[in-house]
């Protein structure tokens, strides 16, 4: 597998946007009603355009499917209803050109009760090769110190097998049997499981239940010291095998046994930080900030490769094991006051219907996703504000289909709709004719663009992923503040959890004569004096400021010797800008539009560029650009633009940015006017009237009399 497209870094993690989906509720491309690879793989550029680069995907293996997948009987094949190996490889290289990295499943602990290693250990005698791939024994009082998980569902952690004639051994479901890590042909067979998805291209793995590989009698059969062993072990063998290979651990637990999965960076370089997500949703409802501030303080440091990762929702029910007796109660009071909505001990819900579908709630919570400390990640359908089923069985109420268009099923299928994997919502409020990505793709308003344009600012500041956290402390416990900073970067976060406007004084003297650049709008706030920094919010409100020092004449000088920045093109542009490839662009062209002579908005601060069309003219592109500034009318201008060889003596002042494409190479994106030839064919495009076809019309280029 060619693995060019994406570039190489061993820490890609610390700067991922992950979007977790359902392959099967994502796209169906054969009308058969369940999604599948190819339909995945043409909604590619939508996932790009959003600005993740990381995809999830929940289990696509073969399966009976009795829980979503994650009952898996065969490791080394994807399940017929998704497609075929050559789709799924098809898949990642799409991905990759795109700059998406993949992470995919490794459900080590448990198999399905189908697995042909399964009926093979029934069928063996005990003490055989294969019988102990499993875990036996014919009384069902072992290891009675370990918790059952899915109380809702199983009495006990043992089966009885009627063929085997003995108990089985399984955290989960029944149908689930626990593999025996003490045997080392398991760990054998998970190695070369690895060796054939990472052989195929996949980023990273997400390693499903790992705290529950090994049983011991007297203990709770969680985190033990054995599974850290075999971590270390797997870990070894990935790395000795595949270059920036990242592995994900699945660890439900409280902050300090969670972070031994990080080992000393040699075990799982990211694992779920769980106990952060329920009190994100708790200090909002309680307007306070401790559950927020009193979980972070509780979690250790973690070794410099390793990464926690965050999130609001998923696949599975918002999980309330790590939380006290009196939360979980204050939780489901809260978000879940009808038993339907409640599953084991959690909440199955989607975010936009457990905050009431309140739109400022959604933002601050996103907002808060994107600035604590750790990799973001998104739920499929979350970016619109999806609804849910509650009163679909186990947890498939937040699996329903995307939802594309108001077109049949969604857009998701043309199949009769009682084929579909799961039904679409047609509740009233977030039923999918009004609410989808065709409808919020129209609206600058939406609350899809609004994600747009937070991730793309988040992915501008590497503080976000990779720097420090410090808290601040203000008498208003309603307000969230901390700074975040790495290298030369420091990023003020402000956030109000309450319902009501909020004032605020921030202490911030350690950072004196210091300008609040609010980022959003490129608003400069007063400077930082010795007094507390007085801050107003609106209810639910945020803001994310980059403290810069004051501009000096150097500095100014600086700022005009503009250094053009390095952008991933993967499509090479040759041909239309994918909406990631012009979100970027907007990014670099405040900083080179103000050092530009001819720019007449150079005294006032420029809040944004939005790029409105792109008109290609023979060998040049028109850049039709709307500039927007804190104070006063936006302003209209035309920029034409020429890519050059990187080689080609230019003058520096000219270069806009350096485009890096997929295969490696790199171009100067410059403005046309400054070089000669590309000078030459303008004129030329003006004596001959050549006509181009925009978004908004039809661009003609015409001359005055008299030219010659």
């Amino acid at each position: 597998m060619r693995r060019g497209q994406v570039r190489e870094d061993a820490l890609w993690y610390k700067d991922a946007i992950i979007y977790e989906l359902r392959v099967r509720s994502f796209v169906d491309s054969n009308g058969d009603g369940i999604g599948d690879f190819a339909g995945l793989t043409s909604r590619l550029d939508y996932l790009q355009d959003l600005g993740v680069n990381a995809l999830w995907l929940l289990p696509i293996c073969p399966s009976p499917g009795k829980d979503d997948g994650y009952d898996i009987s065969e490791y080394t094949d994807v399940h017929p209803d998704l497609g075929t190996v050559d789709d799924f490889r098809l898949f990642v290289e799409e991905a990759h050109r795109r700059g998406l990295r993949v992470i995919t499943e490794l459900v080590m602990n448990h198999t399905s009760d189908q697995h042909p290693w399964f009926q093979r250990a029934r069928r063996a005698p005990p003490g055989s090769p294969e019988r102990q791939f499993y875990v036996w024994s014919d009384q069902p009082d072992r290891y009675k110190d370990a918790r059952i998980i899915f109380k809702d569902f199983e009495p006990s952690n043992w089966s009885w097998d009627p063929v085997a004639k003995q108990y089985y051994w399984h955290r989960f479901f029944a149908h689930q049997p626990d593999l025996n890590f003490d045997n080392p042909a398991v760990h054998e067979a998970m190695m070369s499981v690895v060796d054939f998805w990472c052989g195929l291209g996949v980023d990273g793995l997400r390693l499903d239940a790992v705290p529950y590989l090994y049983e011991r009698d007297g203990t709770n059969c969680e985190n033990l010291a054995e599974t850290h062993a075999f971590l270390k072990k797997l870990r070894e063998h990935m790395d000795s095998r595949f270059k920036d290979r990242m592995l994900l651990a699945e660890a439900n637990q409280w902050p300090e046994d969670a972070a031994a999965y990080f080992g000393r960076g040699d075990e799982c370089q990211m694992n779920f930080h769980f106990p952060i997500m329920p009190r994100i949703f708790m200090s909002i409802h309680m307007e306070d900030r401790l559950p927020i501030a009193d979980i972070l303080a509780q979690t250790p440091q973690i070794p410099a490769n390793c990464q926690w990762a965050l999130f609001l929702r998923n696949h599975d029910e918002l999980t309330l094991e790590m939380v006290t007796d009196e939360e979980r109660d204050y939780m489901y009071r809260a978000f879940a006051h009808e038993p339907t909505m409640r599953i084991n001990l959690g909440i199955r819900r989607r975010l936009a219907p457990l905050v009431g579908n309140d739109r400022r709630q959604v933002e601050l919570m996103n907002a808060l996703l994107m600035s604590l400390p750790g990799t973001p990640v998104l739920y499929y359908g979350d970016e619109i504000g999806m609804g849910d089923n509650v009163f679909l069985g186990d947890r498939n109420g937040v699996r329903t289909p995307m939802q594309w268009s108001p077109d049949r099923n969604a857009g998701f299928s043309r199949a009769n709709p009682q084929r579909l994997v799961l039904p679409v919502i047609i509740d009233p409020e977030y039923h999918y004719e009004s609410l989808n990505v065709e409808a919020q793709q129209g609206n600058p308003n939406s609350l899809l663009w609004w994600m747009k344009r937070l991730i793309a600012l988040r992915k501008r500041f590497q503080a976000f992923g990779r720097g420090s956290i410090e808290f601040l402390s203000p008498e208003n416990a309603k307000v969230l503040a901390f700074i975040r900073r790495f290298e030369e970067e420091t990023v003020l976060v402000v956030a109000n959890l309450s319902r009501f406007p909020q004032c605020v004084e921030l202490d911030l003297r350690s950072f004196k004569g210091n300008v609040p650049i609010e980022l959003i709008g490129k608003t400069r706030f007063p400077t930082i004096g010795e007094l507390p920094y007085l801050l107003t919010l609106g209810e639910h409100a945020f803001y994310w400021f980059s403290l810069e020092e004051p501009k000096t004449a150097a500095q100014d000088a600086r700022e005009a010797s503009y250094q053009p920045p390095l952008l991933e093109v993967p499509s090479g542009w040759e041909g239309p800008l994918t909406g990631g490839e012009r979100s970027s662009l907007e990014m670099v062209l405040p900083a080179w539009l103000e050092g530009r002579r001819w720019f007449h908005g150079r005294a006032r601060e420029i809040s944004q560029v939005r790029i409105q069309d792109i008109v290609p003219v023979d060998s040049l592109r028109f850049a039709m650009l709307e500039v927007e500034f804190s104070q006063g009318e936006p302003e209209q201008y035309v920029l034409p633009l020429t890519l050059q060889p990187e080689e080609k003596s230019t003058p520096a002042q000219a270069v806009i940015a350096v485009l890096r494409r997929s295969d490696g190479s790199q171009l100067q994106l410059v403005d046309a006017l400054s070089d000669s030839a590309a000078s030459a064919a303008l004129l030329e495009a003006i004596r001959t009237g050549t006509r181009s076809r925009a978004a908004a019309g039809l661009l003609v280029a015409s001359a005055r009399p008299g030219l010659p």
